[in-house]
């Protein structure tokens, strides 16, 4: 019982309702479980995930360049996205998993969650056609893409710190290496990222000198968030 009222929940979230409910449990079974699992409904709904998308951003974003919008629908259906629609679909609860899969905390598991939500596209779409998966995906990606800075999306901390500097004509950061510790194959890199136009001067470390230059862009980039805009 318990479980007939988690689909319907789960069925009012995505705002479809299944003509066939062996469709629906297929999605929300791992192969721990049983033969008759989620993995071939997974890669349909990659798929048809892929192609909604890309069909949203296309249209509403008339002025975006290709490279643009494949960026986004990349950032838009990675697995940490689908896991907060996991999360709030509640999927974690109503996976159908295997003792040794619920043990380890299976029903936490990103790429399980991830994976879970992409079959249940993939069983909308066999059950009601494109339209109507289309819609159950749209459903959850809307309210989503409202709140996502769609200028960012995707974007790494040098990348939107050099954007950020060019659009004002301001001098470019300069990354230099203050310190390397450690030996060569633990190496600990201290950069330091300095923008002289701005005078603000910003450190970070990382385990390469391209990840400790992200992070002292990072720190650039809030410092002048906070001061300039």
């Amino acid at each position: 019982m318990r479980a007939d009222r988690g689909s319907t929940e789960l069925c009012r979230q995505l705002g479809y309702v299944f003509k066939q409910p062996q469709l629906l449990q297929r999605a929300l079974t791992h192969r721990s479980y049983a033969p008759d699992h989620y993995e071939r409904l997974e890669f349909l709904g990659d798929s048809i995930l892929g192609c909604v998308i890309a069909k949203y951003l296309y249209c509403e974003y008339p002025d975006l360049s290709e490279g643009d919008l494949s960026r986004l629908r990349s950032n838009l259906v990675k697995e940490s996205t689908l896991v907060l629609f996991a999360q709030q679909l509640k999927l974690g609860v109503q996976l159908k998993l295997g003792e040794g899969e619920l043990k380890s905390g299976g029903f936490r598991r990103p790429s399980i969650l991830a994976d879970a939500v992409e079959a249940l596209f993939g069983a909308i779409f066999l059950d009601g056609g494109f339209v109507a998966a289309e819609q159950a995906v749209l459903n959850l990606f809307v309210p989503y893409l409202a709140k996502v800075d769609m200028k960012t999306l995707g974007k790494d901390a040098k990348t939107l710190l050099q954007e950020y500097l060019q659009g004002r004509r301001l001098t470019l950061p300069d990354y230099r290496v203050l310190e390397t510790q450690g030996s060569a194959h633990e190496q600990l890199f201290q950069v330091e990222c300095a923008i002289s136009s701005l005078k603000i001067t910003t450190r970070g470390s990382g385990t390469s000198r391209r990840n400790a230059e992200q992070q002292a862009a990072l720190a650039a980039y809030q410092i002048i968030g906070k001061k300039h805009d």
